[in-house]
C-alpha cells in the first residue's frame, strides 16, 4: 500500500505544472515588424550599362600626294588646332607645277583672242563675199578650239593648286595627334597613313539596352516629355562621375542580343578621359510611373512562386502570392498580387511565419536601408546583368516558338 502511495504523489506532481502553466489560452506576444501602406508611386529604375569610350571625330591622316616627307611641324602627343599646318612634302616641285599651269592657261587665253579676232574679221569678209562660207566655218572652228584649250588650262590650274595644297598636311580636325607613322625623308604616296589625330572633347560611348529597359525609355519620352534623363558616365574605382547628354536611342531591336543601341556624349575638357577606356553608363531620371513596388527585401519564393507577408485586419501575418515586374534598384515593381492600401511587412521576413501576430512598425520609405550592406552593393551592380538575362530569355524563347511552328 505505501508503495501504491508514492506512485500516485508522484503522478500527481507530473501533471501539476501543466495546470499552473495556464495551457491553451497563452498567446504569442505581437512580433515588432515594419510594414507598409501600398500605394501607387513613380519607381527610379537606376539602370546602368557597361560601355566603351570612343571618339566619334578621330581622324587618320594620310597622304594625298607623291614626294618625299621633308619636314614635321608638331610633337607628337601635342594638342593640334584644326588647320594646323603638320607635314610638308615637297612643297616646291607642287609649286613649280602651278607656276606651269599658270603658263600654259595665259598661252591658252592668248590664243583663244586671236582665234576670236580671226573669226570677227572672216565674219564682215563673208559678208562682202571676199572668203568663202568654208573659211568663215574653219574660223570658227578654230575660236571653238580655242576656248576648250582655255577651260582645259583652267582645270590643270585648278588641280596643281590642289596638289599644292595636299603638299601642305593640316589637321582637319582640333584634338591629340599620335606618333608618324612614317619617317621623315620616306617617299610616300597617296594613301599613305602619316597619323592619327584625337579629338578627346567630347567623348561619346555607345552602349546596349536591353529591349525592355528601351521600351521603357521611349514611353517615357513620349508620354512624359517634362521628365529630364540625364546620362552619368562612372569610372569604377577612379571617382569620376560626368553628366552628358543621351542624343540617340536606336528604333530597332537587335536579332542577335535583343538589345537597343543608345548613344551618349559628355564633355571632357580636361582631357582625363581617353578613348577606349571601360566605363557604365548611368541613365538618371529613367522611371516607371503610377506603379506599386514593395522593397526588394520584402519578396520571398514560396511553393507557388514569389509572395509577400501582407497584415489583415487584426494585424496577423498572411501569406499573398504575387506576379513580379521590373527591378528598380532596391525596390520590386509588382505587377499583380497587391492593390493599394494593403500592408505590407517590408523587413526581413526571415522566420516569420503565416498567422504571427505583427506589431507594425512605421516605414520612412527608405528600401535601400533596409537591405543588408552586401546585398545592397549587390543588387546596384546587378541591374543591367539582371535586366540583359531577361532579354536574352526572351529572345531565347522566341527562337524556340519559332522552331516549334
Amino acid at each position: 500500500m505505501l508503495v501504491m502511495g508514492l506512485f500516485l504523489a508522484a503522478c500527481d506532481q507530473k501533471d501539476a505544472p501543466s495546470s499552473q502553466s495556464g495551457g491553451a489560452g497563452d498567446q504569442v506576444p505581437p512580433r515588432a515588424m515594419t510594414v507598409m501602406d501600398v500605394q501607387r508611386q513613380d519607381i527610379a529604375l537606376n539602370r546602368s550599362y557597361p560601355a566603351k569610350l570612343r571618339s566619334d571625330d578621330e581622324v587618320t591622316l594620310v597622304a594625298r600626294v607623291t614626294g618625299f616627307l621633308e619636314a614635321r611641324h608638331f610633337e607628337p602627343g601635342q594638342q593640334v588646332t584644326k588647320g594646323e599646318s603638320l607635314y610638308s612634302i615637297e612643297p616646291e616641285l607642287y609649286r613649280n607645277a602651278v607656276t606651269q599651269r599658270e603658263a600654259d592657261l595665259a598661252s591658252a587665253r592668248a590664243e583663244l583672242s586671236r582665234a576670236q579676232r580671226d573669226a570677227g574679221r572672216f565674219e564682215q569678209l563673208l559678208k562682202q563675199n571676199s572668203v568663202s562660207r568654208q573659211q568663215y566655218d574653219q574660223a570658227l572652228a578654230t575660236r571653238e578650239v580655242a576656248s576648250a584649250q582655255v577651260a582645259q588650262a583652267q582645270a590643270a590650274l585648278m588641280s596643281a593648286n590642289l596638289d599644292l595644297g595636299y603638299a601642305n598636311v593640316t589637321a582637319p580636325v582640333s584634338g591629340v595627334i599620335s606618333l608618324g607613322e612614317v619617317n621623315l625623308g620616306n617617299l610616300v604616296t597617296p594613301g599613305s597613313e602619316l597619323a592619327v589625330i584625337t579629338p578627346l572633347d567630347p567623348l561619346e560611348v555607345r552602349f546596349q539596352l536591353p529591349q525592355s529597359d528601351a521600351v521603357a525609355l521611349r514611353r517615357q519620352r513620349n508620354e512624359h516629355p517634362e521628365s529630364e534623363i540625364h546620362a552619368v558616365l562612372d569610372l569604377p574605382g577612379q571617382g569620376v562621375n560626368l553628366e552628358g547628354k543621351l542624343d540617340y536611342l536606336g528604333s530597332r531591336v537587335s536579332e542577335g542580343t535583343s538589345t537597343v543601341q543608345g548613344r551618349a556624349a559628355f564633355a571632357n575638357p580636361d582631357g582625363v578621359l581617353m578613348p577606349g577606356q571601360f566605363v557604365r553608363v548611368v541613365l538618371n531620371g529613367l522611371k516607371r510611373f503610377d506603379v506599386i513596388a514593395v522593397p526588394s527585401i520584402a519578396v520571398t519564393q514560396g511553393l507557388m512562386g514569389p509572395q509577400v507577408f501582407v497584415l489583415d485586419e487584426e494585424n496577423v501575418a498572411r501569406v499573398r502570392n504575387i506576379q513580379l515586374g521590373a527591378q528598380a534598384g532596391a525596390w520590386q515593381l509588382v505587377v499583380d498580387g497587391l492593390e493599394p492600401n494593403d500592408r505590407v511587412v517590408v523587413q526581413d521576413p526571415a522566420g516569420l511565419n503565416p498567422g504571427t501576430p505583427i506589431k507594425p512598425q512605421p516605414f520612412d520609405g527608405d528600401a535601400a536601408a533596409l537591405m543588408p550592406g552586401k546585398a545592397a552593393v549587390e543588387q546596384s551592380s546587378g541591374d543591367t546583368a539582371s535586366a540583359a538575362a531577361q532579354g536574352a530569355g526572351a529572345a531565347k524563347a522566341e527562337v524556340q516558338e519559332g522552331a516549334e511552328e
